[in-house]
């Protein structure tokens, strides 16, 4: 039996390769756009702002892609982590409407890149959304009928239609197609190597010490260099302590998963998961998929963020109750150890959806903060905002995502 991996991602022992290994910044440079953030959505934004003629330098405080976003489970979910009969009691059925089908754009937008890119391993899957309640039944019938009617295609699965699918035992579930799953590692870093084939500069190893307004943009003040730009994008996922002002609006959170070793071919028609992604109705839920080398990933047990000496036990006792919690689900498992365990650091918002855009407070900043448990689909959809944003091409829906949505009335 493989010895645990604990706290270090399955995705950077798959890419046998090694990362871009990109030189620091130094010295004086000038761009349209600075983009701070090495991850999804920086170098996403990248790849747009370089195709559309935008000179931009992204810089990253480690290496790119190696962040929270290896440590994603990469699903490509256009289904946001708020239900959408929640998003419409908020809003209002319309714009509910109009944000989940932003997040649908999304998921279709990202597939297309990578498909262009030649990203590997990126798999068209749908997602089963299941509970084993009668509450959350009753709930989930209701939430299929108002995606139903907002038309958005999904359907109900009866518990023999479940078991048939995912080879689990439950009260129902909703089936939605159209989403995917990706390496997120890998795709990261095919994203990053395009934005550079057209034209953006890319540095690795640079934290960005201040960021100042001046009369015609920004000035980023790096340890050994300094960028004037017209804009800076702060693409970090969450407000980091120079954006203390922002913190109120997050709640940072670690979610953890569990990587079982590859499962043969018998062992997997034991378990009974077909071609299908899935998470549960529990708060905070559970998701699971299939790997491309015959993997199960876990996931789940979200938990307010821990520093410090506590972490490493915290993630030893969360990969042991990821354990008990799969076997619990699929009991074929029973006497398989995961090998890998590692947690991801998120920040999640009071609606479950991300802000993106400008804030009063920092002139000439937009920013891509708070994607939840959805970072690939939203990370994606916010680069594509703020390169709109930038070139003065904004959309009125990508309004429905700023800072002050919350003064939007619901209708």
């Amino acid at each position: 039996m493989a010895r645990l991996r604990i706290g270090r991602s399955y995705w950077l022992d798959a890419f046998a390769m090694q990362g871009l290994g990109r030189a620091a910044l130094h010295g004086q440079h000038t761009a349209d756009v600075a983009i701070v953030g090495g991850g999804v959505t920086g170098c996403a934004a990248a790849l747009m702002f370089a195709r559309a003629g935008v000179k931009a330098i992204l810089v990253e405080s480690k290496e790119i892609g190696r962040g929270s976003t290896a440590a994603s489970t990469a699903l490509l979910m256009q289904e946001p982590d708020t239900d959408f009969v929640d998003l419409a009691r908020r809003y209002g059925p319309a714009t509910a409407r109009r944000m989940w089908r932003c997040s649908r754009a999304a998921v279709a937008s990202i597939r297309r890149t990578l498909s262009d890119l030649h990203a590997p391993a990126v798999q068209g899957l749908p997602s089963v959304y299941y509970t084993n309640t009668p509450q959350a039944t009753r709930r989930l019938r209701r939430e299929v009928e108002l995606r139903r009617r907002a038309g958005f295609p999904c359907r109900w699965l009866e518990p023999d239609q479940l078991r048939r699918t995912a080879g689990l035992e439950a009260a129902g579930a909703i089936l939605t197609p159209g989403n995917a799953q990706a390496d997120p590692y890998r795709a990261c870093l095919a994203i990053a190597r395009g934005a550079e084939r057209e034209g953006a500069r890319l540095f690795e190893h640079s934290k960005v010490r201040s960021i100042e307004a001046t009369r015609d943009g920004v000035t980023l003040r790096l340890r050994r260099g300094t960028i004037h730009a017209g804009w800076a994008i702060i693409a970090t996922g969450y407000a980091t302590p120079e954006f203390e002002p922002l913190l109120a609006r997050f709640r940072m959170m670690n979610t953890y998963v569990i990587a079982t070793p590859r499962l043969d071919a018998d062992t997997r028609a034991r378990v009974g998961i077909g071609d299908v992604m899935l998470w549960d109705s529990g708060r905070p839920y559970h998701y699971l998929r299939w790997t491309p080398d015959g993997r199960l990933l876990f996931g789940g047990r979200d938990a307010p963020y821990v520093a410090g000496p506590r972490r490493p036990a915290r993630l030893r006792r969360e990969a042991r109750h990821l354990s008990r919690d799969l076997v619990k689900l699929y009991p074929a498992l029973g006497g398989i150890r995961p090998e890998y365990a590692w947690e991801g650091l998120f920040a999640a918002t009071p609606d479950g959806l991300p802000y993106i855009g400008a804030h009063p407070r920092y002139p000439r900043q937009l920013f891509a903060l708070g994607y939840g448990g959805n970072g690939m689909t939203l990370g994606y959809f916010a680069a594509q905002v703020l390169a709109r944003m930038v070139q003065d091409r904004a959309r009125p829906d990508d309004a429905l995502f700023g800072f002050d949505r919350g003064r939007m009335r619901r209708r």
